[in-house]
């Protein structure tokens, strides 16, 4: 009877396992889940799968359709297009992961310190991050690239001068309604400093929505890179992005479609995969669906 009472008896999870346990369960987010994987893991070896170099030329072979030798074709000067999707995946997946990177230090840092202390300097410090808000980050790109200079660490500033805000604002929202709890404030009577709530229990169990916001920021900066590098403002030949290839295969859409598919289509799915994979955390980290 033991054994039975053991195996009917519910099993209990904690925050994080019961998290898990939902997130697994939803198809849509594992989906997402699978191919972030495979998309990261063919960014690391798939430039090695072929013996040509991104940068290689072939001019003799240029417009090349796919085939068993150039598994994506080839471009207008006859580089394959394999290597250089995969070099691009490099490119793009490391502009999303910094740029988000940085906007959640920023983001957090910025966002808590002004829900802690409240009052007028929370007034003053929301409104500093409103009109750094209001600066097109577009505008914002064409100064530093006038200043400092093309490339990819001009990129990942710009997107990070007021890409941190969203975030900041997310933190300061859940710490607003997590400091009226009533362990914050046994906490507050038992003499903790302000600094060690909002370190040890305010920003912990805001852990939820930082995840979720950190996952649907990264194909935001994804796309904002593909876009910048398509009007030229990103990375430079003959360094390889998904954007600089969409720029150089549109003209040839009409002709050689496989130039503008292969890019485009790895673009939408990377967003896509992100996309999925944040509204299964949505919902694995919302409280109101937990049975």
């Amino acid at each position: 009877m033991s054994v039975l009472f053991r195996n009917n008896t519910p099993e209990h999870y904690n925050y994080w396992q019961d998290s898990w346990r939902r997130l697994k369960c939803n198809r849509m987010a594992m989906i997402g889940f699978c191919a972030l994987v495979l998309l990261i893991f063919m960014a690391i070896i798939g430039p090695f799968l072929t013996p040509y170099t991104y940068y290689e030329t072939h001019l003799h072979l240029k417009n090349q359709p796919p085939s068993a030798q150039f598994w994506f074709g080839t471009d207008e000067l006859g580089r394959d297009l394999f290597t250089r999707v995969w070099w691009g995946a490099r490119i793009s997946l490391l502009v999303g992961i910094a740029a988000s990177v940085i906007d959640l230090i920023i983001g957090v840092f910025y966002g808590s310190l002004a829900a802690s202390f409240g009052g007028k300097i929370e007034e003053l410090m929301m409104r500093v991050a409103d009109i750094l808000y209001s600066i097109p980050y577009l505008l914002v790109v064409i100064l530093l690239m006038v200043v400092i200079g093309s490339g990819i660490g001009t990129i990942i500033l710009a997107l990070t001068i007021t890409g941190w805000i969203s975030m900041a604002r997310i933190v300061r929202g859940q710490i607003l309604q997590l400091k009226e709890l009533d362990f914050v404030k046994a906490a507050r009577g038992l003499g903790a400093s302000r600094l060690r709530i909002l370190w040890r229990h305010l920003i912990p169990n805001a852990l939820g929505s930082i995840i979720i916001t950190v996952t649907l920021t990264i194909p935001t900066a994804i796309f904002a890179e593909a876009f910048l590098s398509f009007l030229g403002l990103g990375v430079q030949a003959p360094i390889a992005s998904w954007g600089t290839m969409a720029n150089d295969g549109l003209p040839a859409l009409r002709y050689y479609p496989w130039r503008l598919f292969f890019p485009a289509g790895f673009i939408s799915i990377t967003m896509l995969s992100f996309n999925l994979l944040g509204d299964g955390l949505r919902d694995a980290f919302d409280p109101r669906l937990r049975i």
